[in-house]
């Protein structure tokens, strides 16, 4: 509970923090955590507790909040050339490295790489990319986005207005011209008696019928998340992306991969569109991609769109977008690093390892009556709290189950985070078996004690 003594941490948090995503009648009521140090998988507040973070702070810090040669890297590069800037033609050593890799460990044979601060500020540059394009190429009327209900691609006025969630209304967003489709949920989408496939074909004709609707010649680009994160860790139903991908390739419609949350490692491949065997026009990456030790974005693009941006570039002699820290010399300095420990050290190799015991513990959760449906990939996954099972019949919203499920594992000494009427995992790839177990025991317990109170 919270101390609301004049000098504590959570008296000092409240006084001078506006909190991000926070539900604030908890935050009221139980102050907030001030966190101190971490170590692997693990974080201590400022009274020396320690929680497993199975959020993976937001589901970025993947070699864990302690890890040396991570560290070591940004202090090197810190010695040695601490800032630039990737302007007029100028850039460090590491950012024409890590641009390199990037292409190197993606789908492309070639491509380009455009750094962003994160992963809302990489999507809001791709679509001034697409609408560059559309301008550049005699369709300045193609400037409509398409993406998901229920999905996320950020913060910023253009990505929160690609994003699919209710809460931006009360912005006045989306824009116009950004069109959300059916949530590729199917066990909360799908109709009585429809099979995955027959569903996944009636959204890919809810694609045809809205390009007839809107004009192919209107629309930039469709952003899709492999798996959708924030939307509640929502897979695609079965050939989801072969299906859409063919309508979008039919009317010259880029696909553009939203790789912030999947990417370096997530679904158990270097990319969720590798987990789901598609090639997108771009790449968006984020979090991963300094395992969370430097904020950074980028934009990878595909050959196609290299070529016909290079060429609208060259025809004005620029491309008039950048941030002051875009290629960051630091940033690429870790994110060189962070690739590596992902790819050559053994983390995504423990995803794998790991993943059938985590599919195992969200099944066995998924036996209890208030639980809908469990449902992941790789080493991210949900449990989906019902009032009732057989219905599907969400608890009331006033209720905050979630956020009472999460808050209860706090109390244990588990971070696990709410996302509508459901709790998402999302652990870290250096989580050992022991750690995993600790993680689900907490949770049940925690599921236990709050489902018992409204019995």
């Amino acid at each position: 509970m919270r101390d609301d003594s004049p000098n504590s941490w959570e008296a000092r948090a409240d006084a001078h923090s506006f909190y991000g995503f926070t539900d604030l009648p908890s935050v009221a009521e139980r102050g907030a955590v001030v966190l101190t140090h971490g170590q692997g998988p693990y974080v201590f507040d400022v009274h020396g507790t320690q929680y497993l973070d199975a959020n993976s702070g937001l589901w970025n810090m993947v070699a864990g909040f302690d890890h040396p040669s991570l560290a070591e890297a940004a202090k090197a590069q810190y010695d040695r050339f601490p800032g630039y800037h990737a302007f007029f033609g100028r850039m460090s050593d590491q950012t024409v490295m890590l641009s390199e890799k990037l292409v190197e460990v993606s789908p492309y044979n070639r491509g380009k790489v455009f750094y962003t601060n994160s992963g809302s500020e990489a999507n809001d540059t791709m679509v001034k990319m697409l609408w560059f394009l559309g301008g550049a190429e005699g369709k300045p009327q193609r400037r409509k986005i398409l993406t998901r209900k229920n999905g996320y691609h950020g913060v910023t006025a253009v990505s929160a207005s690609m994003t699919g969630k209710p809460y931006n209304e009360v912005f006045g967003l989306p824009l116009d011209g950004f069109i959300h489709l059916t949530c590729p949920h199917y066990w909360r989408e799908g109709r009585d008696d429809e099979s995955e496939a027959a569903f996944t074909a009636r959204l890919a004709q809810e694609l045809e019928g809205v390009i007839a609707r809107e004009g192919a010649d209107t629309i930039a680009g469709f952003f899709a998340e492999p798996v959708m994160g924030a939307g509640g860790v929502i897979p695609p139903p079965e050939g989801y992306f072969q299906a859409m991908q063919a309508v979008l390739k039919k009317h010259g419609i880029p696909l553009i991969s939203d790789e912030v949350i999947c990417g370096f490692g997530r679904t158990g491949d270097t990319w969720g569109c590798d987990t789901y065997d598609f090639v997108p026009d771009a790449i968006i990456s984020s979090k991963n991609l300094t395992a969370g030790y430097f904020p950074m974005g980028a934009v990878i693009l595909g050959p196609d769109l290299t070529d016909r941006l290079q060429t609208a570039s060259d025809a004005i002699e620029e491309f008039p977008h950048g941030f002051t820290a875009s290629g960051h010399p630091v940033g690429c300095a870790v994110a060189l690093k962070a690739i590596d420990v992902i790819m050559n050290e053994g983390l995504i190799d423990n995803v794998r390892a790991l993943t059938p015991k985590f599919e195992a513990g969200l099944a066995y959760l998924a036996d209890n009556p208030n639980i809908g449906e469990a449902r992941g990939k790789g080493l991210m996954g949900a449990v989906e709290a019902v009032r009732d099972k057989d219905t599907k019949t969400p608890f009331e919203g006033h209720l905050s189950v979630s956020e009472r499920i999460a808050n209860t594992c706090t109390d244990h000494g588990l971070i696990c985070r709410p996302l509508g009427q459901a709790v998402v995992l999302c652990p870290a790839f250096i989580m050992t078996e022991a750690q995993m177990d600790e993680m689900f025991d907490k949770l049940e317990t925690a599921l236990k004690q709050v489902f018992a109170e409204f019995a």
